[in-house]
């Protein structure tokens, strides 16, 4: 920009302090404590392999837990959630990211679309939570990153690549429901970026990836709010060091073990119901 263009109180215009547009003071929050107790004792009841630049889906009841896991080398995935038997509520990655930030943790929820605005899963475990905000700006488990996907990459590379997220998860989930490809790609959504180590650059604020901190045997742990499907893409860019859609990277397959609590564990909890607006917009 041009200096003629600078307005005389550009300095006091930038000074201006910022504030948080969501604060959360008021926000229910999910007990922990619970959470941590019924975990207790509980016991795997199902679980997928998934293989590397693919992807899979897996039903998650309320009151379960999902283990997401790196099974043999660092690997990251694209997760998306759907309310079992509704495909129209969604994880809504957006309304997550102004609640709780750019990156989630241990006891930070992830919230479903419109018109139903409410958690779906709550994170209990995070065996990276050690990893915080590097010298960069760089975290894991991002919910700002959208997915790889094969419309983005041809218009950067000209090539079709048919194993990016977006069509590893519109894959599974076609073959989960039944729907066919063209009518499952849209029900697939903006995801959380497990293990993922994104930040955005400070000087031109670029959406940035860098090697995953994930070491086999680390894990994500979910707990279900209501009934879900999880699906999720063992992205081809494997630790998302330096590709991301392409076969050049190398990948690992990802684990999702579901747990059952014990009987009994849960009885002061009940799941969440869907948002309480009225929808009427002031009409």
């Amino acid at each position: 920009m041009p200096n003629k263009m600078i307005p005389a109180d550009a300095a006091a215009r930038r000074a201006v302090k910022p504030v948080i547009c969501y604060p959360t003071d008021t926000l229910p929050q999910p007990d922990m404590t619970l959470y941590d107790a019924a975990r207790v004792g509980a016991v795997k009841v199902s679980e997928v392999l998934v293989q590397p630049r693919e992807a899979a889906a897996i039903e998650v009841p309320e009151g379960h837990f999902l283990r997401m896991s790196s099974v043999d080398g660092p690997q990251v995935g694209d997760l998306n959630l759907f309310a079992a038997g509704n495909l129209a509520e969604r994880f809504y990655s957006g309304k997550t990211r102004a609640l709780h930030g750019t990156h989630i943790t241990t006891g930070d929820r992830m919230w479903s679309n419109f018109p139903y605005l409410r958690p779906m899963a709550t994170v209990c475990e995070d065996t990276l939570g050690w990893y915080g905000m590097d010298e960069f700006g760089g975290s894991v488990h991002d919910v700002i990153g959208t997915r790889c996907d094969p419309y983005t990459g041809k218009l950067l590379s000209g090539d079709d690549y048919h194993h990016c997220c977006h069509s590893n998860l519109t894959r599974a989930l076609a073959d989960y429901t039944g729907l066919s490809l063209a009518e499952a790609e849209p029900h697939v959504h903006d995801v959380m970026n497990l293990f993922m180590c994104t930040g955005f650059t400070r000087d031109t604020g670029q959406y940035f990836m860098k090697a995953s901190p994930v070491r086999e045997g680390d894990y994500l742990e979910l707990f279900a709010e209501i009934d879900l499907v999880a699906v999720l893409s063992a992205c081809p860019g494997g630790d998302c060091a330096s590709e991301h859609t392409s076969d050049t990277a190398t990948c690992h397959p990802l684990r999702m073990e579901v747990f059952a609590p014990v009987a009994g564990k849960l009885e002061e909890w009940a799941p969440p119901e869907v948002n309480a607006y009225d929808r009427t917009h002031g009409r």
